[in-house]
């Protein structure tokens, strides 16, 4: 068993309005090794465009937690990947439970793998499919996870 934690700060600015169309969203996220992440509500919702948001997390994390996956079986499958590049795009909508939700989360990765390692589409679907059966942050999602190989 693992733990992860963080720290998560917001602060009202001395002299600052506290009511819901004008309250500042940004904030800090700390993580244990000092790094800070600037985080904001999306501009959706008050927000900050120039921070990340939450739901922008969400979905950084599953891109790379899958991608960390997929890494991992391609090394235990002896196969050299040069680069992998993903732009993942979730979608934030009403769920079928009324409640707004990030309802779809879809994986666009490029990999490209050394001289002569390519598999064929067969194989690389499967790479994907083992790495997101074996990605923790999917499996604590209820989104449907779509993943589209470039």
């Amino acid at each position: 068993m693992s733990e992860y934690g963080a720290t998560v700060a917001w602060h009202l600015k001395p002299g600052a309005s506290f009511d819901y169309e004008h309250f500042n969203r940004e904030h800090e996220w700390t993580f244990a090794g000092g790094e800070v992440v600037q985080a904001s509500a999306s501009p959706d919702y008050f927000g900050s465009g120039n921070r990340v948001s939450p739901d922008e997390a969400v979905i950084a994390a599953t891109s790379s937690c899958h991608m960390l996956t997929f890494l991992s079986v391609a090394a235990k499958q002896g196969l050299k990947v040069l680069s992998y590049i993903d732009q993942p795009v979730g979608t934030v909508e009403k769920a079928a439970d009324g409640q707004m939700a990030i309802t779809r989360i879809v994986l666009r990765p490029r990999v490209v793998f050394d001289d002569g390692q390519e598999p064929d589409t067969a194989a690389l679907d499967k790479l994907h499919a083992t790495a997101h059966r074996n990605c923790f942050v999917a499996n604590s999602l209820k989104a449907e996870i779509r993943i589209e190989p470039q």
